[in-house]
């Protein structure tokens, strides 16, 4: 007998952020998949994004404006708030690739037995207008554990879709690279982890951690450190350095 199609929670954070969310509110809109349930927890804007939700509120199951502690307990509060098998988290000017995005993941699961724990992908950098400038420079591993993250954030956020049944919250101790320690968290406590082989994300190639990129990179340090040791992440760190030289990013 095989087995229901998963319900896809997605969540998009926002605050102030109208001049970026009306893409991302299209792009759910536009999935020709049908078993989603959008999650929009807003900060207490006070400029027009409420009223860019309003435009989209037939597509929208849970909307909630308050002001919240950053970007991460807004994510809690999504979690919380979700009932789907799976929470994918699209931020404000974030897009699904294509329409059938969330159908073509659904095409590459296994049809009978227990759904996989976590998926993943790859993810495309794009500008403020959406249009294609590259592909994310640290590409997904063909197998991703835990330990993958010892050379960096090897997979997108956006692009790691996670069963609500295993999710806990964000750790609100780290302000700008909690989803880097989540990720990591996730993955210690299964291997039941599906690669789809897919582009799954446009990324808008800015946000809270590249506009704070230092900060981002010491709290990034503090967490390889608990996670894989002070000279194994040393020693990463002074690879990185090289692979920069020998391959600056774009």
């Amino acid at each position: 007998m095989s087995r229901r199609e998963p319900l896809f929670s997605i969540i998009t954070v926002t605050w102030n952020a109208q001049d970026t969310l009306e893409r991302t509110l299209q792009s759910v809109a536009s999935q020709r998949y049908g078993r989603i349930e959008y999650i929009v927890i807003d900060g207490g804007s006070w400029d027009d994004t409420l009223q860019l939700t309003e435009k989209y509120r037939s597509s929208i199951a849970k909307l909630t404006s308050e002001p919240d502690q950053g970007i991460y307990d807004a994510m809690n509060k999504g979690i919380q708030q979700a009932t789907g098998d799976y929470l994918c988290f699209l931020n404000a000017g974030d897009t699904f690739y294509t329409p059938l995005t969330l159908q073509e993941i659904v095409n590459v699961l296994p049809t009978t037995g227990e759904l996989p724990d976590i998926i993943y992908g790859e993810t495309a950098i794009v500008d403020k207008e959406g249009a294609f400038l590259y592909m994310r420079r640290l590409s997904a591993p063909e197998h991703l554990t835990w330990k993958s993250f010892k050379s960096g954030m090897r997979v997108c956020h956006q692009a790691f879709l996670v069963k609500r049944s295993l999710a806990e919250p964000y750790d609100l101790r780290y302000r700008l690279s909690a989803d880097f320690d989540w990720c990591i968290r996730m993955m210690k406590k299964t291997n039941r982890i599906c690669n789809t082989h897919l582009i799954l994300i446009n990324y808008l190639n800015e946000g809270m951690t590249t506009r704070n990129y230092k900060a981002s990179l010491k709290e990034r340090f503090r967490i390889m450190v608990h996670y894989y040791g002070f000279i194994s992440t040393v020693f990463y760190h002074l690879w990185f350095i090289v692979r920069l030289i020998l391959k600056p990013e774009k």
